[in-house]
């Protein structure tokens, strides 16, 4: 690539995961999404595309977006994206989770009462 940067956006960093399809394949290779924009996005992962190359991306919270590989750079490549997005709600929407239940992360884990309250009955008496 060359030094000269020709985005015309913003980018927004994050990790996501996602699973990329490329145009001529039926398996999704799984992709993590290093940081977005309105109108591209930058990737990484095992997959073989090219510049030129027709991809389809399912993110969970970004819904299935379509577009082209732009650039590639070893595991890591650009893709200019068919309709633009709004990276502020792609982002929203990964937060949003922990935001509204923070103990919900945890729900799984614990089976019983909270571990960090002690149970009364089995407190001495001074």
């Amino acid at each position: 690539m060359s030094g000269i940067d020709t985005r015309s956006g913003t980018r927004d960093s994050l990790f996501l995961l996602a699973d990329l399809t490329v145009d001529g394949e039926s398996a999704p290779h799984r992709v993590k999404i290093r940081n977005l924009s309105t109108s591209g996005l930058m990737a990484e992962g095992d997959v073989r595309v090219q510049r030129g190359t027709r991809i389809r991306l399912d993110c969970r919270s970004a819904g299935m977006v379509a577009g082209v590989v732009a650039w590639c750079e070893g595991s890591r490549f650009g893709v200019a994206l068919q309709d633009e997005i709004d990276p502020a709600a792609v982002r929203e929407a990964l937060m949003a989770p922990r935001e509204k239940a923070p103990e919900a992360r945890y729900a799984g884990r614990f089976a019983g009462p909270d571990p960090l309250q002690p149970d009364p009955r089995r407190l001495r008496t001074l």
